[in-house]
């Protein structure tokens, strides 16, 4: 592991830590996959990938959070990334646990784990009452995790990207306060 970067949380087969510019090729590995960007509609181009990667860099200056790189404890390899950002949430700004892994490590539970590990931080670390994942309607495999972490469909909306318009679901989870 790098010993440039912070390692944020530690499940029982990941680390999460902040991401840095050394992580650009496997970043790259999910952002410029059409099929693991599905949910996107397009594979990301080198400009894109690059801007993705210095606003997360951005995050951890400006919130102390942001995606973080999810690194597989057995390999030290970088599988996915997952974490705490800050999401317009049809008009309201709102703390999302957002998730995106490499193909090749889906389906082994990976997505759920690190989503958990990021809800467990976003309420007992940085006292959130409140966090939501926000998934486009037709990726199902992410509405499955969200409802795995606990997570309610609450709402949802219509984002405008990539010149289309694209349904989104709100799932949300509060705080429960002894």
């Amino acid at each position: 592991m790098e010993t440039d970067s912070r390692v944020i949380l530690e499940t029982k087969r990941l680390y999460l830590r902040e991401m840095t510019r050394a992580d650009y090729a496997p970043l790259c590995e999910m952002l410029q996959d059409a099929e693991c960007m599905y949910a996107y509609e397009h594979a990301f181009s080198d400009a894109e990938a690059h801007e993705w990667l210095e606003r997360q860099l951005g995050r951890y200056r400006s919130y102390g959070y942001g995606l973080w790189a999810v690194i597989l404890k057995e390999s030290g390899r970088m599988i996915g990334q997952c974490g705490i950002t800050m999401q317009d949430c049809g008009g309201v700004e709102k703390p999302e646990i957002g998730y995106i892994f490499n193909r090749s490590f889906w389906h082994n539970g990976y997505a759920i784990e690190a989503a958990s590990a990021c809800r467990t931080y976003a309420f007992e670390t940085l006292d959130f009452d409140e966090v939501c994942s926000i998934i486009r309607e037709n990726n199902l495999p992410s509405r499955r995790v969200a409802e795995r972490n606990g997570m309610k469909a609450t709402g949802s909306f219509v984002k405008h990207y990539y010149g289309m318009d694209m349904p989104h679901i709100v799932y949300t989870v509060r705080r429960e306060r002894a």
